[in-house]
C-alpha cells in the first residue's frame, strides 16, 4: 500500500484533505492594552500634524479638475443621478464607484472648498496608518515593532502624493478596505468559517471598486499565510512537488478572490482602453517596458531610502533607459531577492515583505503601459508595507544579535521618524497649489512635457500669457505634434491679439487631427477676430457637423449667426446648447444678446440673471444686464 504523503503545516504534519490552520507565535498572545492605545493615539496625531496643513492647499491643475472641479457629477454633491453614474461610467478611464461617491460626499458637504477633500484625505491615511498598526500588533504581537511599521507608513515623503492630491483619493481609499480584508483574514485564518471568509471577500470587493490596484490581494493573503500565520512550512530545497503539496490548498481556498480580482481587471482594462489610456506595443515595445520595470524596481527601493527630488510626474523616455542602469538594477534585484530566499526559514519576514513589494506593485509598474508616465509616487504607497516590515523586523533582529540596548534603537528610531516626517511636511508644502507644484517638478525633472503643457494652461488662466508661451513651446520642442499644446499656444496668441500667428497653429493642430471639432471651432473664433466672417462660419459648420452634441460649438455659432444678423437661427442654435448643458453660462448670455438685439430686452433679463447665478463672476453678463435694464427703464419713461 503506498504511504500517504503529508505536507508540513504549521510545524506539524498535516492529514491528507485537512484544512491549513493558523499558528500564531506566542507573543501574538499578548492583549491590545492601554500601551497599544497610546502609540495609537501617538500615530495619529503625528500624522494630523504633518498632513494638517493641506487644509490651506488648493486643487490642482491635473486630473483634479477631471474628477471634481469641473465634474458636474461630482461637484453636484449626493444624488440618487450621481450615485448611478459613480457605478455606470467609465470617466478618466477608470472605474471606481466607491471613489466618486466619496468625493460626492465631499462635494456635498465642502462643495469646492479642496481643503476639506484633502483633509478627508488625511483622515483615512491616519486611519491606515492605525489599521497597518493593529494588524501587525495582533499577528505578530510585537507591539514597537508594529508601531514603527505604522509610523513609517505614515509619514515616508513617497506617500505625499497620494494624500495631498484630492484625485488621489483611490490610493487611501482602496487601502483603507485593503486593510480591513487583511484585519478579516487573520480572523478566518483563526477560526475557517465561511462567514469570516465572506467578510474578506466583501472588503476586498470594496477596496475593488475604489481602485484595482488590490488584484494583487490574494497573492497578499498567501502571503501572509506563510509569515506570520505559519499556516504551513516551506522550504525553497523542498523541490518543486513539495512546494506545489504545500501551497495548492491555499491556492484553492483564495479561488473566489481569484475570481473577484479577475473580474476588476477585465473591467479595468476596459475602463482605460476606452478612454485611450492604455499604450499599445508600437507606442511601447515590451524591451522597453521591461527596462523600464526593472529600473523603476529600484528606484523605488532607492526613494525609500533616500527620497530627494519627489515630482507629480516621471516622464517614460521613448529612448529608454541606460544599459549601464538596468544591469545594476537586475543586479540588486537578484541580489535581495536571493538573500531572502536563503534567509526564508529562519527570517521569513523578509520573503514576505520583499515578495509583497515586487508583487503588488506588478499592476502598475509598467508591464501594461497606462499613460506616459515611467513611475509615480503614488505606486508605492501599496507596495511599501511589506518593505517596511522586512526591514524593521530585520533591523531589529540585527540589533538584537549585536546587542545592541533599547535606549539606542529608540534615539536611532526617533531620529529616522523626526527626519521622515519633516521631509514629508516640506513635500505637503510643495502642493499647495499648482504653480509650486509644477515649477519644483520641473526643477527635479527633463523634458517633462505633461508639466510643461500643465503650468503653461494654469499661467494661461491667470492672464500671464508671455510667461504661458514658452513653457507651450518647451512641450512643442519635446514633442512637436503634440495637438493640445498646438491649440494652447492658439488660444494664448488670440487672447494677446495675434490672430493671424494663432491661426498658423491651428492649421498645424488640424495637421495632426484634421477632424478635429476642437480645432475647427478655435480656427473659427480666430477668423472672426480678423472679421472673416463667411469663413468663420464655415468652419463654425465643420466643427458643427464632427460633433453636433457639442454646446460650446452651438454656443459660439450662435453669437455668430446672431453677429451676422441672423435672430432666428441664432436662437435655434442656443436653445439646442442649453438643452444639451442647461447650466452653460456662456449659452444663456449669448441668449440673452439675441433678445436684445432683437428688441426684447424683458425676455433677455432672465438669462443674463441665470448666467450670473450659475457664475457669478462673469463681467460680460452682468454688463449685458444693465444694459437690458436700461432699454426696459427707457421704455418705461
Amino acid at each position: 500500500m503506498k504511504k500517504q504523503r503529508r505536507v508540513s503545516v504549521g510545524g506539524r504534519k498535516a492529514r491528507h484533505g485537512e484544512r491549513p490552520r493558523i499558528v500564531r507565535p506566542a507573543q501574538a498572545a499578548r492583549s491590545f492594552g492601554r500601551s497599544e492605545l497610546l502609540i495609537a493615539a501617538a500615530l495619529a496625531v503625528a500624522t494630523l500634524a504633518v498632513y494638517g496643513q493641506v487644509i490651506s492647499h488648493q486643487f490642482i491643475s491635473l486630473d483634479d479638475d477631471v474628477y471634481i472641479r469641473d465634474n458636474p457629477m461630482v461637484a453636484g454633491g449626493l444624488t440618487l443621478k450621481g450615485i448611478a453614474w459613480a457605478f455606470t461610467t467609465f470617466h478618466a478611464a477608470n472605474w471606481h464607484p466607491l471613489t466618486w461617491l466619496s468625493h460626492m460626499v465631499d462635494s456635498q458637504i465642502f462643495g469646492l472648498n479642496a481643503g476639506g477633500h484633502l483633509f478627508v484625505n488625511g483622515l483615512i491615511h491616519v486611519s491606515n496608518t492605525l489599521l497597518l498598526f493593529f494588524f501587525f500588533q495582533r499577528v505578530t504581537g510585537a507591539t514597537w515593532r508594529s508601531a514603527i511599521v505604522a509610523a513609517l507608513f505614515a509619514l515616508h515623503p513617497l506617500h505625499v502624493e497620494s494624500v495631498a492630491w484630492a484625485a488621489e483619493r483611490k490610493d487611501t481609499l482602496a487601502t483603507f478596505f485593503g486593510l480591513l480584508s487583511l484585519l478579516a483574514y487573520a480572523r478566518y485564518a483563526e477560526a475557517i468559517s465561511w462567514k469570516r471568509y465572506a467578510l474578506v471577500a466583501l472588503w476586498l470587493g470594496l477596496g475593488l471598486m475604489a481602485k484595482p490596484m488590490l488584484v494583487t490581494w490574494p497573492f497578499v493573503l498567501l502571503l501572509l499565510d506563510y509569515w506570520p500565520f505559519r499556516r504551513l512550512e516551506w522550504r525553497p530545497a523542498d523541490g518543486i512537488r513539495r512546494f506545489a503539496g504545500a501551497w495548492l490548498p491555499l491556492i484553492r481556498e483564495k479561488l473566489p478572490l481569484f475570481c473577484l480580482v479577475g473580474a476588476s481587471m477585465v473591467v479595468t482594462y476596459l475602463a482605460q482602453a476606452h478612454g485611450g489610456a492604455v499604450r499599445g506595443l508600437v507606442d511601447a515595445p515590451l524591451s522597453l517596458r521591461l527596462s523600464n520595470a526593472f529600473v523603476s524596481y529600484a528606484k523605488y527601493l532607492l526613494l525609500t531610502v533616500w527620497p530627494s527630488g519627489l515630482g507629480v510626474y516621471y516622464p517614460f523616455s521613448p529612448a529608454g533607459v541606460p544599459g549601464w542602469q538596468v544591469a545594476a538594477a537586475l543586479v540588486l534585484l537578484s541580489a535581495i531577492t536571493a538573500m531572502a530566499l536563503q534567509q526564508a526559514r529562519k527570517r521569513p519576514y523578509l520573503i514576505m515583505g520583499w515578495l509583497w513589494f515586487l508583487g503588488t506593485l506588478v499592476p502598475v509598474i509598467g508591464l501594461v503601459q497606462v499613460g506616459g508616465q515611467a513611475m509615480a509616487d503614488r505606486y508605492h504607497y501599496i507596495p511599501s508595507i511589506g518593505l517596511f516590515v522586512a526591514l524593521v523586523f530585520g533591523l531589529a533582529d540585527l540589533a538584537i544579535a549585536w546587542c545592541i540596548g533599547r535606549v539606542s534603537i529608540a534615539v536611532v528610531s526617533i531620529a529616522v521618524l523626526l527626519l521622515s516626517g519633516s521631509l514629508t511636511a516640506l513635500q505637503i508644502s510643495r502642493w499647495r497649489d499648482s504653480m509650486t507644484l509644477f515649477e519644483y517638478t520641473l526643477s527635479v525633472t527633463s523634458d517633462n512635457l505633461v508639466v510643461h503643457y500643465n503650468l503653461g494652461h494654469v499661467l494661461g488662466q491667470q492672464r500671464r500669457y508671455d510667461e504661458a508661451i514658452p513653457h507651450f513651446e518647451e512641450a512643442l520642442r519635446i514633442k512637436p505634434d503634440f495637438f493640445d499644446a498646438l491649440i494652447n499656444v492658439g488660444v494664448t496668441l488670440l487672447e494677446q491679439g495675434k490672430p493671424a500667428e494663432a491661426i498658423s497653429y491651428y492649421h498645424r493642430a488640424l495637421g495632426v487631427e484634421p477632424d478635429s471639432a476642437k480645432a475647427h471651432m478655435q480656427l473659427a473664433l480666430a477668423l472672426v477676430k480678423q472679421e472673416k466672417g463667411d469663413d468663420a462660419l464655415q468652419q463654425f459648420y465643420k466643427a458643427l457637423e464632427l460633433a453636433p452634441n457639442d454646446p460650446d460649438i452651438r454656443t459660439n455659432l450662435g453669437l455668430m449667426l446672431a453677429r451676422q444678423g441672423k435672430l432666428s437661427e441664432a436662437t435655434a442654435q442656443l436653445n439646442e446648447a442649453l438643452r444639451l448643458n442647461p447650466t452653460s453660462a456662456e449659452a444663456h448670455n449669448n441668449l440673452g444678446l439675441v433678445f436684445l438685439m432683437a428688441g426684447q430686452p424683458e425676455k433677455s433679463l432672465p438669462h443674463f440673471s441665470t448666467a450670473l447665478r450659475l457664475k457669478p463672476n462673469f463681467t460680460v453678463a452682468s454688463d449685458n444686464l444693465r444694459r437690458a435694464q436700461r432699454q426696459i427703464d427707457a421704455r418705461q419713461k
